[in-house]
């Protein structure tokens, strides 16, 4: 990996990707998926939130924050709280869509 011109070449990333596969499999056993592990912080249900403007929207909130110690004490790397929330809106389990937004009353 380290020889890819087309990755990030980083060690410690490339390190951290495989420990994060690993724990990603041991959240699998757990919970039955990681889907249902990170759902259940959410209750299964999308946060919407009703954000006027761009401006509003958050890099990262205290649920992340939540959500990426826990990451972090299960051994991932590189999970910081703002990868987290983008996770988070990237998934649909927050809905940052402004309320002028077509896509705000769809998601």
């Amino acid at each position: 990996l380290l020889q890819d011109a087309g990755i990030i070449r980083n060690k410690l990333k490339i390190n951290a990707t495989i420990t994060n596969a690993q724990n990603f499999m041991k959240i699998q056993e757990e919970f039955g998926s990681f889907s249902k592990y990170i759902w259940d912080f959410v209750d299964g249900k999308p946060i919407k939130n009703v954000f006027k403007s761009m401006s509003e929207i958050p890099a990262n909130t205290t649920l992340s924050d939540t959500i990426s110690k826990d990451l972090k004490k299960r051994g991932f790397k590189f999970v910081g709280t703002t990868v987290v929330y983008a996770h988070m809106q990237a998934t649909g389990m927050v809905n940052d869509h402004v309320i002028g937004c077509f896509r705000y009353e769809e998601v």
